[in-house]
């Protein structure tokens, strides 16, 4: 195990070791009843939960071990590679670059989803307040309204999200641009595919997904969608007067 880690660059041995950390965190205040998720998840900016700090916090959450481990495969698979590269300074920041970057579209798309469904309460003749007020409690208390509405703007505010994925999505862009034709092996199922075609597909899923209406789907796609954006724009800056590496 040391030897693995002592291999790793500095940066991306350094987020690894703190998601598995904050993961292992997580989990045990989870079991002694501490809403740790609720506590450092990311929420959408007019949801009485949200708090600045979140903007950070939630992208060293995770919502369960497949989640963490395929995150953190790709952080280390791919972004090694670019902190060669780049350097520990560059990859840094285009890291933390690429979460806030994924986050505030997941939640500028949820604000307004959110404000329209509270327009769409008062032209009801409910009270806003007194609403969120029992949407909140519901929250606490575990339970969902029944009624489709109130069930939607209560996920809307109540819901958050968590994971490095937006981050990770930007290091697969930025890698498939600047090793476009390196061959990948993929795991399931076990062929080969270039690195620009495989992270195409993936980003491709990730924008058909956010513009469907999936009520079991809890992935966040615009934050996927996200990160990949803001690498990509950042990536093509970056790299404008320097040749890809193949």
């Amino acid at each position: 195990m040391n030897n693995i880690l002592s291999n790793m660059p500095p940066v991306v041995k350094n987020l690894l070791l703190l998601n598995v950390v904050m993961f292992i965190i997580s989990m045990l205040g989870e079991a002694q009843g501490v809403p740790m998720t609720r506590l450092l998840g990311g929420y959408v900016f007019n949801s009485p939960f949200f708090e600045p700090y979140q903007m950070v916090t939630h992208f060293f959450m995770h919502g369960g071990l497949f989640h963490i481990f395929f995150n953190m495969f790709a952080l280390v698979i791919f972004g090694s590679v670019l902190e060669q590269v780049w350097g520990p300074k560059r990859f840094f920041i285009f890291y933390i670059a690429t979460a806030l970057g994924a986050f505030v579209l997941h939640q500028l798309v949820g604000y307004f989803e959110v404000r329209a469904l509270e327009q769409e309460i008062i032209a009801m003749g409910y009270e806003l307040y007194d609403v969120r007020d029992q949407m909140t409690e519901n929250m606490r208390k575990g339970m969902i309204s029944t009624q489709p509405i109130f069930r939607d703007y209560q996920l809307g505010i109540g819901v958050p999200v968590v994971g490095a994925s937006g981050a990770v999505y930007g290091v697969l862009v930025a890698f498939a641009y600047l090793f476009p034709n390196t061959q990948l092996m993929l795991l399931f199922p076990p062929i080969p595919v270039k690195a620009k075609w495989l992270v195409l597909f993936l980003v491709g899923i990730a924008l058909y997904n956010s513009f469907i209406n999936n009520p079991g789907d809890n992935i966040a796609h615009l934050a996927h969608l996200g990160g990949a954006v803001v690498g990509f724009i950042i990536v093509l800056f970056w790299q404008k007067n320097t040749k890809k590496f193949y």
